[in-house]
């Protein structure tokens, strides 16, 4: 899954950088309302964590933008205004959640992950599809009742394919999930990781079409 993470201060933001990163998600994080903007524009995220007073822009002004052009993406508020009225303003200018600051680490990844379900269209936290089980509170993957190592990487892949089972994904939408803008990518990566999933998981679970991506077996 890939955030956005928009947060002018240094301190806060390392901190919930490392911890996204360690729930394996990636992450870009930008320190100012018109980068905010900016990329929003150009990247898919599954979620942005928003606060409010940056440089350059407000927040509330970027999350009005991002309503304003349609764009779905969740958005989590996180900022240390904590005025009733600021928090009718941000959820009335289409903010999902409203965390005040300071948070709970834990609770926030839990909100993360609710609002992520929500947006998939799915109660259930737990991902299972025939003898496959991932559970992305715990981290565990299972195959048949049995636990299997996978890793960030691994685990990134097949949580996107089995969050959408039968539909096609491109190589290049499998790199958005996997990587930030500073990582490096390397051509055949998302080939690897994939074939490190058939050899853990079985060869048929993961179907090639050729020309477009990757599809995970939906029966």
């Amino acid at each position: 899954m890939r955030l956005l993470l928009v947060e002018d201060d240094i301190m806060i933001g390392e901190t919930v950088l490392d911890v996204l990163r360690a729930e394996h998600f990636a992450v870009d994080w930008v320190k100012d309302g018109a980068m905010a903007d900016t990329a929003s524009r150009t990247q898919h995220y599954d979620l942005m964590l928003l606060d409010l007073g940056l440089p350059k822009r407000d927040g509330l002004d970027v999350l009005k933008g991002l309503r304003q052009r349609q764009d779905r993406t969740p958005v989590i508020v996180v900022t240390a205004r904590d005025a009733v009225a600021d928090r009718i303003a941000g959820l009335d200018a289409g903010a999902d959640d409203y965390v005040l600051k300071p948070y709970d680490l834990d609770e926030l990844l839990a909100r993360i992950r609710a609002l992520i379900r929500r947006g998939a269209g799915r109660p259930d936290p737990v991902l299972e599809i025939n003898n496959i089980r991932l559970n992305p509170i715990t981290h565990e993957a299972q195959r048949d009742g049995l636990p299997v190592t996978l890793s960030a990487r691994e685990w990134a892949v097949l949580e996107a394919l089995m969050a959408r089972p039968g539909i096609v994904l491109s190589r290049a939408q499998l790199e958005e999930k996997l990587y930030s803008w500073k990582d490096d990518i390397s051509s055949n990566a998302v080939e690897v990781y994939v074939h490190g999933l058939r050899k853990k998981l079985g060869s048929e679970l993961i179907q090639t079409v050729r020309g477009l991506g990757y599809a995970l077996a939906s029966t």
